[in-house]
């Protein structure tokens, strides 16, 4: 068996499990859009914005914390137990951090709603969907940071199934919270939003008693201790992890905006836009655990000093990246009109959702390019170049055309998103060109 081809037998082991858990944590997401849905337009579009608002803020956490993912992986590479364990620790001290700003955030998301011009009511129950969701922030970070951990080791598959888990139990939750089965009240779209933070703490409890159970900590040599925290190490993290937290909100807040734009067009418009959006974030996740897996594949050989193979291995994962994208595309297309009305939606969000579809798989190809691209700057611990080329790529380029294209006399909602298609395209080739001059192959390890 050829090298490449072993490369792909790895790569793919990695990031199946990853690309299944990122997909089990889109789907907490597209669980409350599909039963808030029965309730009405109106409980369906405030779960959509609130659900905007708790993924515009938590994502920048997310990103801080992602900055211990080539610090770990390198270590691993290298076998550096030492290393590896203090890097757990620091990881869980900025989940920890983190989760008090972001909570801030959450406790404003009504006025911030009025202020884009949302909907008055709409903005006032998707805050009150917000609200409820503060007691489990800190365990979904924390959860987040130790996936992270035991990702940068290869340990892939106890995220994978308890996030599996956590799945079962939302929808249970969700059925009883929302439409008050089994004894329990009804809150509609504000039981969806109890039942995710149940879940979040059901995801944390779940991955620390598989830790536990399995002795997976045996990689690290030390236990948590809070005293031996040190300011330089978290500075570290933070330093790698702000420029991918910024690339991430970068790329987030371009289809948020969107959603926002989207969401002065009408609940017709702002409906059909938010189904959308969710389908493409659902295919958005394999590419996205491709992404995951290469940073620590790349990261892996990077540590155990094996340039030409890091560099092998980034090759590979774009490759994987834009042949699974091909595939979600066509699926698009043949689909545009069974995947929408799947989400129980009337005739004319059907329709409109429909028309949008085709131009989602237009730019499928790049979306997979760009992501896995991210992920190999995150193995190599370059993550800075990412986060510009997302700016230029969406705000530089994207959202001015995708204002100017659904304005008055334009494309409207297909206006927003060929503007998106355009700035993805524009951040795919950035990648490209970035690996091929300054890829793995001229990178010294971190460790």
């Amino acid at each position: 068996m050829g090298p490449v081809r072993r490369e792909v037998r790895r790569l793919t082991a990695l990031a199946t499990p990853v690309a299944l858990t990122q997909l089990s944590s889109m789907l907490l997401w597209t669980v409350d859009l599909l039963m808030v849905g029965r309730l009405g337009v109106g409980s369906l579009n405030a779960v959509s914005l609130g659900r905007l608002w708790v993924m515009g803020t938590t994502i920048v956490a997310m990103g801080l914390i992602f900055g211990v993912d080539p610090i770990a992986s390198q270590a691993h590479g290298a076998r550096d137990r030492r290393r590896l364990s203090r890097a757990l620790l620091h990881v869980v001290a900025v989940a920890l951090a983190t989760s008090v700003p972001v909570a801030g955030l959450w406790l404003v998301t009504e006025d911030v709603l009025l202020f884009f011009g949302q909907d008055p009511a709409t903005a006032e129950l998707a805050g009150r969907y917000v609200l409820v969701q503060i007691p489990g922030l800190p365990f979904y970070l924390l959860f987040v940071a130790l996936k992270q951990y035991l990702q940068a080791r290869g340990i892939v598959r106890p995220g994978m199934w308890v996030s599996f888990g956590g799945n079962a139990f939302n929808v249970l939750a969700n059925a009883a919270l929302i439409f008050g089965l089994w004894g329990a009240p009804r809150l509609g779209a504000v039981g969806a939003g109890v039942a995710t933070t149940l879940t979040y703490l059901v995801l944390f409890l779940g991955l620390v008693a598989v830790i536990r159970r399995r002795r997976l900590q045996r990689g690290s040599a030390t236990v948590l201790r809070p005293r031996e925290v040190r300011r330089a190490e978290i500075w570290e993290v933070l330093r790698l992890g702000a420029p991918v937290s910024i690339q991430l909100a970068f790329e987030y807040w371009a289809f948020a905006l969107a959603t926002l734009l989207a969401g002065r067009f009408g609940a017709i418009e702002l409906a059909a836009h938010s189904i959308v959006l969710n389908v493409a974030s659902i295919s958005y996740m394999v590419p996205l655990g491709i992404s995951l897996g290469a940073t620590t594949r790349v990261g892996n050989l990077i540590g155990a000093r094996d340039p030409r193979g890091a560099q092998r291995a980034a090759w590979v994962a774009f490759g994987l990246g834009a042949a699974t994208m091909a595939v979600f595309a066509a699926l698009f297309v043949l689909g545009r009109r069974v995947i929408p009305a799947a989400y129980g939606a009337g005739a004319e969000v059907i329709v409109r959702a429909a028309a949008v579809m085709p131009i989602v798989a237009a730019f499928e190809l790049f979306d997979g390019v760009q992501v896995v691209g991210a992920g190999i700057l995150r193995g190599m611990g370059r993550t800075r170049p990412a986060a510009v080329f997302n700016f230029v790529g969406y705000y530089v380029l994207g959202m001015p055309l995708a204002l100017w294209l659904s304005g008055p006399g334009g494309f409207g909602l297909e206006g927003i998103w060929w503007g998106l298609a355009l700035g993805l395209f524009a951040v795919a080739v950035a990648m490209l060109g970035w690996v091929a001059r300054r890829g793995p192959q001229t990178v010294r390890s971190l460790v």
